[in-house]
Parts: structure tokens; sequence; C-alpha cells
């Protein structure tokens, strides 16, 4: 077969040979139908070379079609095809980078976006606490039902609750709680429909934090299928600073449950 080819490109190439032109670009190896797969055409090649001008053996112009050995050849063939395939897993490895850093890439929010979302769970960001400003004030008879994602929270002056986690806020932020449902003292009590536009509770995030391990286990019958997994919510603690749009008395101590109780043992003692 590459006898047969190295005759067809010397049939080809016989005008190229011949041809009387000045310029012919020089050959950059050495012909390849003088190696040893083509001793069968010596003497082809020996009365080209008497003919012809022996100048013109050491060039040809086309270098990409001399034949070369067939097992030079296949292992060319070889290193082609593994070049290839280290290429296409370069690509492909490239790829998976790509969807992995798109998968571990974080959305960015706006200032609007953030707002309105904030807006929609039912909290405003203000800004970081300032050293001057007191968290813990006197107790103040006042309470309000402020709602907080899709949870409903009874607070008061001093109280904590654990919600699950909010975003776009960090430890010390102040907050307001603009979700208000009700508001109420011993001398005024307000129902909003649904909400109070009025009235506002102002809280500090305390810490993100996680809830207690909770166990999920699965399991069916006569199909040897168990499954346990775990998981931990995460939740942000916040503490209520202070309850506005209602009308307050004058402040009082926050009742003790101990005076109560002796009250109570009095009245029944009489």
């Amino acid at each position: 077969m590459a006898n047969r080819r190295c005759l067809q490109v010397l049939t080809r190439h016989a005008s190229a040979i011949f041809s009387t032109k000045p310029y012919i670009h020089p050959l950059k190896t050495a012909p390849s139908f003088l190696s040893q797969n083509f001793r069968t055409h010596a003497s082809l090649s020996n009365c080209l070379s008497a003919k012809t001008d022996p100048s013109l053996c050491t060039y040809w112009p086309h270098t990409r079609y001399l034949s070369s050995d067939s097992r030079n050849g296949s292992e060319d063939d070889f290193t082609e095809d593994e070049d290839e395939d280290e290429d296409d897993e370069a690509y492909d490895s490239e790829d998976d980078g790509i969807s992995t850093s798109s998968r571990v890439m974080k959305k960015e929010y706006t200032k609007e976006e953030m707002e309105a979302e904030a807006a929609a769970i039912g909290y405003k960001v203000l800004g970081p606490l300032d050293q001057s400003e007191g968290v813990f004030k006197p107790y103040e008879p006042a309470f309000a039902v402020v709602q907080i994602g899709s949870h409903q929270f009874k607070v008061s002056n001093g109280d904590s609750i654990f919600t699950e986690r909010l975003k776009f806020c960090d430890v010390n932020d102040k907050l307001i709680l603009n979700k208000v449902l009700l508001v109420g003292s011993s001398s005024q009590t307000i129902v909003g429909r649904p909400t109070v536009p009025s009235a506002v509770v102002q809280a500090v995030v305390e810490e993100h934090a996680l809830d207690a391990k909770v166990i999920i286990f699965k399991k069916k019958r006569r199909k040897n299928y168990r499954r346990t997994k775990g998981h931990r919510q995460e939740l942000t603690k916040l503490r209520i600073v202070d309850i506005q749009g209602v009308e307050k008395p004058e402040n009082i101590g926050k009742p003790s449950k101990v005076a109560d109780k002796k009250q109570e043992q009095v009245a029944v003692a009489a």
C-alpha cells in the first residue's frame, strides 16, 4: 500500500521535478522514496537522478506528501490521538470547572433587591449598633405581636426570640420589625388590618446560631431501604429593644412571680 502511494506521488509531481522554474522550495527531510520501505524502487530513483540535474534531487516542492515508515506513521497517529484525547479531557475539565464555579457562585443582590426581600420577610436593616446606644432599657408595660417570615411572636421590651436565619444582617445590627399585627398596653389595644401602620418594633441581632440536630430516618420494609439524615436549622437571635406606636403608662417595675404567689397565699389563708 505504501509503495503504491509513493508511485502515485511520483507521477503526480513529476512535472514539478522536471520543471525549469528557478525557485523551488528546499526539501526539509531526505526523500522518502530512498527509505528502506522503497528499496524496490531504487532503480527508478537512479534513473530519475541520472536524467535530471543532481541538484534537483535535494528539492521537493510538497513535503507534506512524503510517505514515511509505517511504524513511524502509526506511532505518529497514536501520539496525535493521545494529544486529541488530552485536549478533549482538558476541555472537559475546563467545562467542569466552569460549571462547579457557577454552582458555587452566590447571587449578587443590589441594594434595592436586598431592601425589597427584607421587607417581604418583615424587617429592615438600619446599620450597626453604636457603642453609646444602650440595648437594655427599663421594662415598659407594653407588648406587640410581630410577624417575621411565616412565624408570629408576642414580644415585649427586653425579650429575646429565635427566628429563621435572616439575610443581609450581621451581629450587632439594628433592625426594624415593620409587620406588627397587634399592639397593646394596660390602657390601649390596637389591632391591625392586617398590620398596624404606625407601630414599630426595634430589635438588635445578637447572634447567628444552629438549632439542635433533628434526625430524619426513612425505612421501607422488605426492601432493604434505610436512610438516616441529620439537619440543623440556621437561626438568628433577636433582642427586642423598644415598642413604638402605642400609649404607655408610667414606667412600672416588672411584676415578679414571687410577689404574686405571696399575695395568693395570703388571700387563701385569710
